[in-house]
């Protein structure tokens, strides 16, 4: 069963106002009509499989840039499967995210070779930069910090990453250096994104 749309302008009410049909989805929320399609198509593309379930996170994930609670619901519906179990996954793997991050999410390995060689003192430095603690956005939405168990670069220790980007034996010295890469490589393209 479908979730019912309740269209508003292009935002929706997504419910079923019927609690005794197991089927049926109870939630109040505002999603773009295209988003619940995008996440109905990702579902749809594997087979509504529930044991795609990682596969349909990490697809929805990279095309909306978030999992919030409206799309896990979305996601569980369509799998078949209880809200609580998409929540239990989203909130296992460091991978995945309920708020929005920003264009450059920084991630910091806080793995035990990172740890040793001073990690912490990287992550002391972003948060001193960019204004932001572990988890939280700059207002412009370009950087977010987060931190990672392991990124399996233990060679290159302490390692932070940008977006995909792995950046090894970082020194604390060096995290100017690398947040300017990306204020100043894509000022203009972001400026244009913003009009």
């Amino acid at each position: 069963m479908v979730p019912k749309l309740i269209c508003d302008d292009d935002m929706v009410d997504i419910y079923t106002p019927t609690t005794s049909d197991k089927d049926s989805l109870k939630v109040t929320i505002k999603l773009s009509v295209e988003k619940i399609n995008t996440i109905n198509r990702i579902c749809a593309s594997f087979g509504n499989n529930p044991e795609e379930l990682i596969n349909v996170l990490h697809e929805t994930q990279n095309t909306l840039g978030y999992l919030p609670a409206e799309v896990q619901e979305i996601i569980a519906h369509n799998l078949k499967i209880s809200a609580a179990q998409v929540y239990g996954v989203v909130t296992f793997y460091s991978y995945f995210t309920m708020v929005p991050r920003g264009d450059y999410p920084i991630s910091v390995c806080m793995g035990t070779a990172c740890y040793v060689r001073g990690a912490e003192k990287i992550l002391e430095e972003l948060k001193k930069e960019l204004k932001i603690g572990i988890g939280e956005t700059t207002p412009d939405q370009r950087f977010s910090i987060s931190c990672l168990r392991c990124v399996g670069a233990c060679g290159l220790a302490p390692v932070l990453m940008v977006g995909e980007k792995v950046y090894g034996r970082v020194a604390p010295d060096d995290v100017r250096k690398i947040l300017e890469e990306y204020k100043n490589d894509n000022d203009e393209e972001y400026k244009c994104q913003q009009l």
